[in-house]
């Protein structure tokens, strides 16, 4: 009962649009579950080698990017509504396109234009807008609820889609993989219909409404100063979580441990259901700390815990120590996003939104590379990847802090 009330609340604080822009995350991130989970069968049967795979995903995250700067720059002008709509389209494009042709170079330019994604995370086009939607249809006290929801509600679907994608590899009346595509393309097609419904409070503010605001561009100035500055350190940010990807957590586990597969399945599924599970008190943190402490606090705490774990003694120790690192790991997550709303003016938040998730994409196709290279040598035994990834997460700690300590903020 509880639950349906807070849902109930969630619904009205939203209003029309931000429904309509939750439900559309909620089916794009079933289908990433889904096709996630199958994508590389789906090459491999096709023929494709191990390294074609590799090219596909790496060109897809590029295309994520060139279009998330795209609209970064230019969807408020052209309209939110338009240019989520195209995007949705080109998203069931790509689907079709996966799901009916077994040509490589057809499915790289599919991939490109069609957020083809290897997990989960929405690192995507339609990211940067939907935050601007969301930050405008409730008042900012609820910021980070919003935002709490929005993230929690599409890591349900996303769970969701991976169980979709188990129950297609048991019928046996089309390739699994090709039915998932084909179910991505629908679920992009519903996405369209669901964004084709937002209303007019869903477009940005006029840019002229914001004379005063605290990151008005210079003239002739896309991307004003603040929004840079945040760019720059959430892509510290995100360099410094990448350097403990779970493939390097995996493979630290296993040579420093000796830890089975079997053993790192059910770590790693417990790691990832804990920060869902954790959101949920970013906003009662926010309500009793403030914004900036309920970013801050928690992933400081998850980085010291990360330090830690090279010095467990034993692999139970270093799980316990990852399990903890785990539940405070994404807290931060939607306070960050509802503290992009609040540092930038109301015109400039589909930049803000799209530049920093740029930024912050960016940065984590680098820093697997970086904790791979740590990790052939003699410094591996001491977990550097680890070791690095935590010092440069407490120096964003404590850069935002003594950044944007007196700046007003309104809580969520």
């Amino acid at each position: 009962m509880a639950n349906l009330q807070i849902s109930a609340l969630f619904l009205r604080e939203v209003g029309h649009s931000g429904r309509l822009v939750v439900a559309a995350r909620a089916l794009r991130t079933f289908g990433y579950g889904c096709t996630s989970v199958l994508l590389a069968e789906l090459l491999s049967q096709d023929g494709d080698a191990p390294w074609q795979t590799g090219l596909l995903l790496a060109v897809a995250s590029a295309g994520s990017v060139a279009f998330s700067l795209v609209l970064g720059l230019f969807a408020d002008t052209w309209g939110r509504r338009r240019v989520l709509i195209a995007c949705g389209c080109l998203m069931a494009l790509a689907g079709t396109v996966f799901a009916v042709s077994e040509s490589y170079p057809v499915l790289i330019a599919a991939a490109f234009i069609g957020t083809i994604s290897p997990s989960t995370n929405d690192n995507t086009p339609f990211s940067g807008v939907e935050q601007a939607i969301l930050a405008q249809t409730c008042h900012p006290s609820r910021h980070t609820r919003v935002f709490t929801w929005y993230n929690v509600i599409a890591l349900g679907a996303g769970a969701a889609g991976g169980l979709a994608a188990a129950g297609l590899g048991l019928q046996r009346w089309v390739s699994a993989a090709d039915a998932a595509f084909a179910l991505y393309a629908l679920l992009a097609a519903g996405t369209v219909l669901l964004f084709w419904r937002l209303s007019p409070d869903a477009e940005a503010p006029a840019r002229q409404d914001a004379s005063g605001e605290r990151a008005q561009a210079r003239d002739g100035e896309r991307v004003p100063w603040p929004v840079r500055r945040l760019a720059g350190l959430f892509a510290l940010d995100a360099f410094s979580g990448g350097l403990a990807v779970q493939a390097v957590l995996a493979w630290w586990f296993a040579h420093q441990y000796g830890a089975t597969t079997a053993q790192l399945g059910l770590v790693f599924f417990a790691a990832n259901l804990l920060p869902a599970l954790a959101q949920l008190g970013a906003p009662l943190l926010a309500s009793r700390r403030g914004l900036l402490a309920a970013m801050l606090l928690p992933h400081a705490a998850a980085n010291v815990l990360l330090a830690c774990i090279p010095l467990a003694p034993t692999f139970g120790g270093a799980v316990t120590l990852l399990l903890l690192r785990q539940a405070f790991s994404k807290i931060d997550v939607p306070a960050r996003q509802a503290f992009t709303a609040a540092v930038v003016a109301p015109a400039y938040r589909t930049t803000a939104a799209s530049m920093t998730s740029l930024a912050r994409s960016v940065a984590v196709c680098v820093s697997p590379i970086a904790a791979t290279l740590l990790l052939d040598g003699p410094l591996a035994v001491f977990g550097a990847p680890l070791l690095l990834g935590a010092a440069l997460g407490i120096g964003y700690d404590i850069t935002v802090w003594r950044t944007y300590r007196t700046t007003p903020l309104s809580v969520g």
